[in-house]
């Protein structure tokens, strides 16, 4: 809680709503988590709390999908999660970009329901970190460019692993943010 933690997915494994989430061959544990983000739509760099909103250009669903049984390995290594999350198909944005004007970022139920079925039911309201916070501390000595994308993190209970149960294939993994949307996708394995 000293500074705001973030990771950066791969780039060029991102997939949007409706594609099929390919399972990893290397995992047996595959799990969801229930994100929103937001692009950046204005350079900057040492951009300070009380200008970055300014840097906001709208919000998204984020499904950070993750291989819980390789991050456990990779985990206690101390550079936090890589395999485990960087494979195709394991970063899912959507289902579209709401602008910044058009909704208050803190203060929206997110839902996940897996076949139908609700798991999980939180609010971006419990978020520690604000996106401008995020910004300020990612910006230091490192420009922000415009389309990239920065997650808010999972929302509490918004993961299989906090419930312990993880997905199967065949599920379809629904993810509702409030004013923005449903993002769905189905697991497939090979």
């Amino acid at each position: 809680y000293q500074v705001p933690l973030y990771y950066k997915a791969n780039r060029l494994s991102v997939i949007g709503p409706g594609a099929d989430v390919i399972w990893p061959a290397y995992a047996e544990l595959l799990d969801y988590e229930i994100e929103f983000g937001f692009f950046i739509g204005k350079a900057g760099r040492d951009i300070a709390v009380e200008n970055a909103r300014h840097h906001i250009f709208g919000y998204s669903i984020f499904n950070d999908i993750s291989a819980r049984d390789t991050q456990s390995v990779e985990m206690p290594g101390g550079l936090g999660p890589s395999k485990s999350k960087d494979f195709d198909t394991g970063n899912i944005i959507g289902p579209c970009i709401v602008t910044a004007d058009e909704i208050d970022p803190y203060d929206l139920d997110m839902i996940v329901r897996v076949n139908g079925e609700e798991r999980s039911r939180g609010s971006s309201s419990t978020m520690h970190w604000t996106f401008e916070d995020l910004i300020t501390h990612i910006s230091r000595s490192e420009t922000l460019h415009p389309g990239e994308f920065i997650a808010s993190g999972t929302v509490g209970g918004g993961s299989g692993l906090e419930l312990q149960r993880y997905l199967e294939p065949g599920d379809v993994v629904e993810l509702e943010v409030q004013g923005i949307g449903v993002l769905k996708n189905r697991i497939v394995r090979n």
